[in-house]
């Protein structure tokens, strides 16, 4: 199972597509840093999108294409194209500017469109990818015909996808079991977090093998968003996945590089650590009081107690386990005294 990160795109949504070129090179630059890689950028409706009636986007796609590039190191970059928005030679002008993939947009019923995309894409060398928006307005049979047709062509993942995040566990076993009945072609999955399900979806497509899932810092995307990538992993490790992420890490870079261009809504990473660790949140002015003295990371902090004591709070342990921990001298984004400013008004 992979990853694709969402948050440059589906995320553009959330910000009115007005990331700028530094915003997507840091967002690049932190994704392929903990490990994602496969990274999709871009307007929110894809490549040639940028208009008065779709939302004009701060930079064009070739200046974020070129941003992305710079950051990306051994991440795969990629753009979404929704066939009568995007031309052809919008996707030759990703394949010169270095993207990866391509995901191409469209109902069930309009298949038949994406076919001289697929065409261009693989004369590009291009990865393919089919993201049936609407999923749930066409039968899983449908859906399942025309992923095989698609695949047949040279398309080679097909997207179940949530876009009204309205789908529950039950309907999506339905498209994949459909699917795989009729055709070899990889599967994936992007969930909207409408009736709060995206989570809990999304880990469904986990334990029934699909190859993809969409992720996005801190859910960040169209509507009321995506599956946040932070919930993500942090449940599949508590389910007994090893995703080989560092988690503190995850935690850190979702809020650092968002916090400056979404002001609202984001989560503390000291509220995502303390569903992680099972720490009461209770016991953080300890662990504010003990990191000022120790300097060392709090969510490591958190993290390295509660593995021995989720129920009480020893201040004397807290101090030995800090003292266990290296040194963390740089300036965490997640600032301890705006976090109880923020909650507790008296301190």
């Amino acid at each position: 199972m992979k990853i694709l990160d969402t948050t440059i795109r589906d995320g553009s949504y959330a910000v009115d597509f007005k990331f700028s070129c530094r915003d997507v090179q840091d967002l690049v630059s932190k994704l392929q840093r903990i490990g994602i890689e496969y990274i999709e950028i871009g307007h929110g409706l894809g490549l040639h999108a940028s208009s008065l009636e779709h939302g004009i986007a701060l930079q064009t796609d070739e200046e974020y294409m070129a941003a992305a590039r710079e950051a990306a190191g051994n991440s795969k970059l990629g753009c979404f194209c929704i066939p009568g928005i995007a031309r052809l030679e919008d996707v030759e002008t990703a394949g010169r500017n270095g993207m990866d993939f391509i995901r191409i947009g469209l109902t069930v019923r309009e298949y038949l469109k994406a076919k001289p995309y697929i065409e261009k894409c693989k004369m590009l060398g291009l990865e393919i990818f089919i993201n049936f928006m609407k999923a749930y307005s066409a039968t899983p049979a449908e859906f399942a015909a025309a992923a095989a047709e698609l695949y047949k062509e040279g398309a080679g993942c097909v997207y179940i996808v949530d876009s009204a995040g309205s789908m529950s566990a039950g309907d999506i076993r339905e498209y994949i079991e459909a699917a795989r009945a009729v055709s070899e072609i990889e599967i994936g999955f992007h969930g909207h977090n409408n009736l709060g399900l995206a989570v809990d979806n999304t880990l469904y497509c986990v334990k029934k093998g699909i190859e993809f899932i969409d992720c996005s810092f801190q859910g960040l995307g169209r509507s009321l968003g995506n599956a946040p990538l932070e919930q993500v992993v942090m449940v599949m490790e508590r389910r007994g996945y090893h995703t080989g992420f560092d988690i503190p890490r995850v935690l850190e870079y979702g809020y650092a590089g968002l916090r400056s261009i979404v002001r609202e809504n984001l989560v503390n990473p000291l509220d995502y650590m303390c569903g992680y660790a099972g720490f009461h949140s209770s016991f953080l002015k300890d662990v504010y009081r003990c990191c000022n003295e120790k300097e060392v990371d709090p969510l490591r902090l958190i993290m390295a107690y509660s593995n021995e004591n989720k129920m009480t709070m020893d201040y004397e342990r807290l101090s030995e386990v800090a003292d266990s921990l290296p040194k963390d001298l740089s300036e965490n984004p997640y600032s301890f005294a705006e976090y109880f400013s923020e909650r507790y008004r008296e301190w």
